[in-house]
C-alpha cells in the first residue's frame, strides 16, 4: 500500500481526500432531501409518520435502483459523477418548490411525488458506487468500503441533527432545498476543478455548474416569493404573516376584518367565531371547578383560550405549556395576536413553558383545580399520545380531587369515531367523562369533554352552571344561561353508534386511526 502511494505523483495525492470529502457532503445532501420530502408531504397532507415512512422506504428502494444502474457505467466515471451531482442538485433544490406548485396548482400530489422520489433515489443511488470504484484507484478494496461507508453514515448523522435544529427553524423549508442544492452543485464544481486533466469535459461542466449555482441562488434568494405565491393558491385570503418554526409552519391570512391563523395547512381559529370555541372550552370547566387557583392550559399557545381564563379574579397562576416558542413569542409581541388575545401572554400571572406537554405533566409536582386541553386534532401519533389512557392518567395525579379537566375533542359530526374514542378513553381513567359541543361556522359541529373525579348529575351540574355562568356572561358573546342545556344535548346522528370501539393507549394509537379515516371520508 505505502508502495502504491509513493508512486502517486505528488499533485494527486490530495485527489483522496476530496472524494471522501465528496462521500460525506453527498451523503448529506442525500439525507436532507428524504427530510424535505417528507417534511412538505407533512405540513401540505397531514400523518407524518406515514409520510416519513412512505418517502423513506420509496428512497431506499429507488436508491437500490440506481445502485444496480451503475454496473453499466463503464468509462468516464468521474465525469459521469460530476454529471449525476449537477442533476441532483438542480432537482433536489428544487423538490420543495415542485412539491409545492404540484399540491396547489394540481390534484395529483401523491404522483409528483412519487416522480420526485423516483428520480432523485435513482440519482442518490448512483453516487456511492460510482465513488467507491473512483476512490478504488488510490486505495485497497477493503480501505476503499471502509473510507467510503464510514463518510458516508457520518454525513447521514450530521444532515439528521442539523435538519431539524439548525436549517428548517432558521431558514425554513423552501430555502433549505435550495440550500442543499447549491451544495450539491458545489460538489460538482470543486470536483470539476480539481480532476479537470482527467475528464473528457471538464471546462464545460464547470460553466454548467456554475450556472446551476446562480439558478439554485436565485431560488435560495426569492424563497420567500415563490412559497408565499404557491401559499396563496392555498388560502382563500390574503397572506400577512408567516413563520416556520422546528415545529410546525405558521400562516395568519386576512380578509376584511377576519383573521384566521393556519398550522401545517390546518385552521386553528377565525376571530370571526373564535368565541364560540373558546368560550365552551374555558367558562365551563372554570364554572364547574371548585377551585380555579391554579390553572393548567396545554397548548393554546395563540393566547385565546388564555385571555377567557383570566377574567376570573381568584385565578392566580396559569402555567401555559406549549412546545413552539415561535408561536407564544408571537402571541405576546405581534401586535395582531396582542389585540385578539388582549395580552393575555404579558399579564403576570402567566408563566409560559415551551416544552412537550406529556413530559411537562409527568414531571410537574403541581396541583391543579382546572386543567384544560386545547391541542390540535390527533393526525399523527406525536400528538395521538397526548389523548392517550397514559396522558389522561398523568392529568388525573396533577388535578385537584374537585377539580375539573377538559378537553378539545374534534367534531362529533365529521370524526365521529375519533370524538367517543376520546371520550371512552377519558371514562377509563375518570368517575366522570361528560360530552358536549358547540356549533362554530369555521369549523362546523365541535366537541369537548370535561373529566373529573367527582361531578354532580348533569341536569344539577347544568342548573349549578346557569346560575353561576351571568358572573361572566355579560362579557361573552355566545354561552348564555339559556343555550347552555342545549351544549350537552347529542342528536341521534352524533350520538355513539360503533360498540367495539377502543381506548387510545401509547401501544395501539388507535385513535389516530379513526382520526384518518374520517379525514379520507370528508376529503
Amino acid at each position: 500500500m505505502e508502495e502504491e502511494k509513493k508512486r502517486l505523483p505528488a499533485d494527486t495525492r490530495f485527489e483522496l481526500p476530496v472524494l471522501l470529502g465528496s462521500v460525506f457532503l453527498i451523503a448529506t445532501c442525500a439525507i436532507f432531501y428524504e427530510l424535505l420530502i417528507s417534511t412538505v408531504s407533512s405540513y401540505l397532507q397531514g400523518g407524518s409518520v406515514l409520510q416519513f415512512s412512505l418517502t423513506i422506504g420509496l428512497f431506499m428502494f429507488f436508491m437500490g435502483i440506481g445502485s444496480y444502474v451503475s454496473r453499466f457505467f463503464e468509462k468516464n466515471l468521474l465525469d459521469r459523477f460530476i454529471d449525476v451531482e449537477i442533476i441532483l442538485g438542480v432537482l433536489g433544490g428544487s423538490s420543495t418548490a415542485f412539491l409545492y406548485a404540484a399540491y396547489s396548482l394540481t390534484e395529483l400530489y401523491y404522483l409528483a411525488m412519487f416522480l420526485l422520489i423516483a428520480v432523485l433515489g435513482t440519482l442518490v443511488g448512483l453516487e456511492i458506487p460510482l465513488v467507491t470504484r473512483i476512490v478504488k484507484q488510490y486505495s485497497t478494496l477493503k480501505d476503499t468500503l471502509a473510507q467510503v461507508l464510514s463518510f458516508d453514515y457520518v454525513g447521514a448523522l450530521v444532515a439528521s441533527v442539523v435538519f431539524p435544529l439548525i436549517l428548517l427553524p432558521y431558514l425554513g423549508i423552501m430555502r433549505t432545498a435550495f440550500l442543499v442544492g447549491i451544495l450539491n452543485v458545489g460538489v460538482a464544481l470543486f470536483n470539476s476543478r480539481i480532476f479537470v486533466a482527467q475528464l473528457q469535459y471538464g471546462k464545460q461542466q464547470q460553466r454548467l455548474s456554475i450556472a446551476a449555482m446562480a439558478l439554485l441562488g436565485a431560488g435560495f434568494f426569492y424563497s420567500f416569493q415563490i412559497i408565499t405565491f404557491f401559499e396563496q393558491f392555498l388560502y382563500q385570503d390574503e397572506i400577512i404573516l408567516t413563520r416556520q418554526s422546528p415545529y410546525q409552519r405558521l400562516v395568519i391570512t386576512r380578509w376584511k376584518d377576519d383573521y384566521r391563523l393556519y398550522i401545517d395547512g390546518a385552521l386553528q381559529f377565525s376571530t370571526a367565531d373564535e368565541y364560540r370555541y373558546h368560550e365552551p372550552l374555558v367558562h365551563i370547566p372554570m364554572l364547574a371547578s371548585a377551585n380555579r387557583a391554579r390553572v393548567l392550559l396545554l397548548g393554546a399557545g395563540d393566547g385565546l383560550a388564555l385571555k377567557h381564563i383570566l377574567r376570573y379574579p381568584d385565578v392566580q397562576q396559569v402555567d401555559l405549556v406549549d412546545i413552539d416558542p415561535v408561536m407564544t413569542q408571537l402571541a405576546a409581541e405581534n401586535p395582531i395576536f396582542k389585540t385578539i388575545n388582549k395580552g393575555a401572554m404579558n399579564d403576570p400571572r402567566v408563566k409560559i413553558y415551551n416544552q412537550d406537554a406529556f413530559k411537562f405533566v409527568e414531571q410537574s409536582t403541581h396541583s391543579y383545580g382546572v386543567i384544560i386541553v386545547d391541542l390540535p386534532d390527533p393526525k399523527d401519533t406525536s400528538l395521538g399520545k397526548l389523548y392517550s389512557r397514559e396522558f389522561y392518567l398523568l392529568l388525573q395525579k396533577r388535578l385537584d380531587y374537585a377539580g375539573v379537566m377538559v378537553t378539545q375533542a374534534t367534531s362529533p359530526y365529521f370524526a365521529n369515531h375519533a370524538f367517543w374514542c376520546i371520550h371512552k378513553t377519558l371514562q377509563s381513567v375518570f368517575p366522570v367523562a361528560l360530552p358536549y359541543h358547540a356549533y362554530i361556522p369555521s369549523f362546523g359541529l365541535w366537541g369537548f369533554v370535561m373529566a373529573a373525579n367527582k361531578l354532580p348529575p348533569t341536569e344539577q351540574l347544568i342548573t349549578q352552571l346557569q346560575q353561576k355562568l351571568p358572573t361572566v356572561a355579560t362579557s361573552l358573546q355566545f354561552l348564555q344561561p339559556q343555550n347552555l342545556p342545549h351544549l350537552f344535548i347529542f342528536d341521534a346522528d352524533l350520538q355513539l353508534s360503533d360498540t367495539t370501539l377502543k381506548v387510545n393507549k401509547l401501544d395501539n394509537q388507535v385513535l389516530v386511526g379513526y382520526y384518518e379515516a374520517a379525514l379520507k371520508e370528508w376529503q
